[in-house]
């Protein structure tokens, strides 16, 4: 028997102003990014810190910034800039969800940039660092997508299929579990394991963006495209795996590159 999903995304009130849990879950995700790169900091003392301990709350806001301006301009651009048009101020709409991972991504590179510069700092240096935080917060952004009762997937009948109430009543794939999973438990654990041992330059960011390419590719297949925009082609190919492709592509090359160049390992 498929089971019926409801959860009312409005977490509590505080006094008539509703608290989302998509909100929350991005609180969730800031705190979990913290404590994860303070620990890195801290207790693995096989690595370099590109930072100290005092400058992790000055990192944290900048990535915070990064995800939540890229997050939701990305979207609204990548997504839905048809709405944009119609009502501009969809833009500061984030609590009804409409974050795009990729532009968050975008929105964060540029954020760590101007870190880097203003610490003098290598990009790359940061990248490395920060990398097996994020598959937390995906993870958090996952379970937010749920709670929302959106991108959920095509119709199956698996005895896991859930029905969402805002899809119709047929049971469809849970596609935003299948990527907390893979985006979110899978790829912390492949990071995590992988950054313990110093690497290379830029091998943790590579494989960071190879991971996550692959694993989004993959998790599309069982996701419903987004009906403003459909598949971008042969009825299978959609905005996230089109999106994805370059990562995968500069994750190998970075790989490549970070193996073959002689430099100090991180």
């Amino acid at each position: 028997m498929p089971i019926y999903s409801f959860i009312d995304p409005v977490a509590f009130h505080i006094g008539s102003w509703p608290i989302y849990w998509y909100g929350l879950m991005y609180l969730l995700s800031f705190a979990a990014c913290w404590t994860v790169l303070a620990w890195r900091i801290k207790r693995n003392k096989n690595l370099l810190s590109p930072i100290t301990s005092e400058q992790l709350s000055d990192l944290v806001f900048y990535i915070a910034l990064g995800v939540i301006l890229g997050g939701r301009l990305g979207y609204m651009i990548f997504y839905n800039w048809q709405g944009l048009f119609v009502d501009p101020l969809l833009i500061f709409q984030t609590w009804k969800g409409g974050m795009s991972f990729h532009g968050g991504l975008i929105g964060v590179i540029i954020a760590m940039l101007f870190y880097a510069r203003k610490n003098n700092l290598a990009l790359i240096n940061l990248t490395d660092f920060i990398a097996p935080a994020i598959p937390i917060g995906l993870a958090a952004g996952r379970l937010g997508n749920f709670i929302n009762g959106e991108l959920w997937g095509h119709v199956t009948t698996a005895p896991w299929g859930i029905i969402f109430p805002n899809a119709g009543q047929a049971p469809r794939h849970p596609s935003q579990l299948y990527e907390l999973i893979l985006e979110g438990v899978v790829l912390f654990i492949i990071l995590w394991l992988f950054s313990r041992s110093p690497r290379p330059r830029g091998a943790v960011s590579g494989l960071f963006l190879l991971g996550y390419g692959l694993f989004r590719c993959s998790s599309e297949f069982f996701r419903e495209p987004d009906i403003q925009i459909g598949y971008i082609a042969f009825d299978w190919v959609t905005e996230g795996q089109l999106l994805s492709l370059p990562m995968i592509m500069l994750g190998i090359g970075l790989l490549i590159w970070a193996y073959r160049r002689k430099g100090i390992a991180t």
